[in-house]
């Protein structure tokens, strides 16, 4: 069995794992990070990629508007490559709270949440799509955050500054003596080889699954499970994140990502983290609701469906939701007799950095470290790791820099052969049980409207010439990425997408059999969540 040692073990490489491994080797802190599957496999990869104002808890939770407002100021400052400054808008249509609409401004200002109201006339200038039936709008500071770009950024910084990251390691037991985390023993999922962990604190850090985390420990966190998912447009409806004017209520964000348009979002209690998608049912309610706002939405062509696991923390007693948190969680486990185990959790991805520093500050004291936080103040390096994650990126470099024979792969988002072997490079021996699949996490493949249907195919077909797969292997990884293609289209069959999807079928069932082929790569997200109860609004 393999050893390794660190002075940190952090757990969960979502945007807050990550950002902790970037603040604690800018603090000159010897780190490691270790994911089970890959980066963003959880909440920091199934959200709508919004950078708050600030404005959507006003009314809610000043606390949090404060926070969101301050920390989107810090990475517009200092990660400008992650973020689309696009600003927002707050619409209220006809039947809209009238109320909630006139204390608006004032809620604004008490969190000091930048909001400018506008004319109607104005308001429809900037965005065309707006319903004719709108009563109110406001201007407010909401962008666009690439949540991929920015956890990559963060990695790599942390990777050149000496911190290290393994992938595909899941932490399966801890073993404890006198108070202290001594050991965590994992297994590499890829390999099957078991590697045993020797650090002096351990930074829980794995999100939804942070409760499961705690109990190798024998800590116990009170956590419940809130499902939202989300809908992804063919064409990019608005230039700014557009919002509806109301209490947070479903499918009430429109989000500009790139060349697309993500809008959601629902919330759904589940009973785990694990395996949650989207259903017919959610995608036809989504539309429904949004259409007030936009009524283009109602004849737009969508292209996929996902769905995210918002972590919710309970510091009360267990089943009381009214001490529910929708903010961050940090738990020294210093109350369950673990000196060196501390849990971050909960929050937002425009939050994350503030989550990571105050972790990492508690982390510090508890080492004797004094060495201050830095992400606040130095700019975040633009990487290579994450560069091709950024829509149109792939087709500038095709045409300023392509050699003669640098073939497009994937048409939909011109992603070339150089790229996708700019991405194998840079994976390394970290490839885990599919390399198709971390290929479409670090880059633009299978994101356009065809779904990964024809460059699932080329892409496949590259990695069997280099060598990266043989056998039945490629294939495995091909019904892999398919299936997850898959999940995404089902809540949305209807129109064109029902005909690409008779094509889909042709292509793999028709000309490769795939449906009697070898199984699946990996089934790591497997399962289905089942409903608990409605989350209230």
């Amino acid at each position: 069995m393999t050893t390794l040692h660190t002075r940190v073990l952090i757990i969960g490489a979502g945007a807050t794992g990550a950002g902790l491994l970037r603040d604690l080797a800018l603090r000159g802190v010897p780190a490691l990070l270790i994911e089970q599957r890959d980066v963003n496999s959880g909440a920091s990869g199934g959200n709508h990629g919004l950078l708050h104002s600030g404005a959507r808890y006003v009314a809610s939770d000043r606390e949090a508007a404060e926070e969101c407002r301050e920390e989107g100021d810090i990475l517009r400052r200092l990660a400008p490559q992650c973020i689309e400054d696009t600003g927002g808008l707050f619409v209220a249509v006809r039947g809209d709270d009238e109320r909630y609409v006139a204390d608006f401004p004032g809620l604004c200002a008490a969190s000091s949440v930048p909001c400018r109201g506008l004319d109607l006339g104005t308001a429809r200038v900037m965005e065309p799509a707006l319903s004719p039936d709108l009563v109110a709008a406001f201007a407010v500071q909401d962008g666009a955050v690439d949540p991929f770009m920015l956890s990559l950024d963060n990695i790599a910084q942390a990777l050149s500054l000496g911190n290290s990251m393994r992938r595909n390691l899941a932490a399966r037991s801890m073993e404890v003596e006198n108070g202290r985390i001594v050991r965590v023993l994992c297994r590499d999922i890829t390999t099957g080889e078991d590697v045993r962990i020797e650090a002096d604190l351990v930074l829980n850090a794995a999100g939804a699954w942070a409760a499961r985390v705690a109990s190798l420990a024998g800590a116990r966190i009170g956590m419940l499970f809130s499902m939202g998912s989300l809908l992804i447009t063919q064409d990019r409806i608005a230039t700014r994140v557009i919002n509806r004017l109301r209490r947070p209520s479903d499918a009430d964000i429109l989000v500009p990502g790139g060349t697309v348009s993500i809008l959601g979002t629902t919330s759904i209690r589940v009973a785990s983290p694990d395996g949650c998608r989207p259903s017919v049912t959610e995608a036809d309610r989504i539309i429904d609701d949004a259409r007030a706002m936009l009524p283009i939405l109602d004849r737009t062509r969508y292209i996929r469906a996902y769905a995210g696991v918002r972590p919710l923390v309970s510091l009360g007693p267990a089943g009381d939701d009214r001490a529910v948190s929708r903010g961050f969680a940090l738990v020294d486990h210093a109350a369950d007799g673990l000196e060196n185990f501390i849990t971050i959790t909960g929050g937002k991805l425009t939050t994350y950095r503030l989550m990571a520093e105050k972790a990492a500050d508690l982390a510090c004291a508890k080492l004797g470290v004094a060495a201050p936080c830095l992400t606040r103040t130095e700019p975040l390096p633009a990487s290579t790791l994450g560069q091709w994650t950024e829509p149109g990126k792939g087709p500038r470099a095709w045409v300023d820099s392509r050699t003669e024979d640098d073939l497009v792969l994937c048409e939909c988002e011109m992603v070339s052969r150089g790229v996708i072997d700019s991405i194998i490079d840079e994976a390394g021996a970290m490839r885990g049980r599919s390399m198709l699949k971390a290929i479409g996490m670090r880059s633009r493949v299978g994101k356009g409207p065809c779904q990964g249907g024809f460059c699932g195919q080329r892409v496949t077909g590259h990695l069997y010439d280099r060598g990266m797969v043989a056998g039945m292997q490629g294939l495995a990884e091909l019904k892999t990425f398919t299936e997850r293609r898959w999940r995404g289209f089902s809540p949305i069959l209807w129109g064109v997408p029902l005909m690409q999807a008779d094509l889909q079928e042709a292509l793999y069932c028709g000309s490769m059999d795939l449906e009697f082929g070898p199984p699946p790569s990996t089934r790591d997200d497997d399962g289905a969540c089942a409903p608990v109860a409605k989350e209230p609004a």
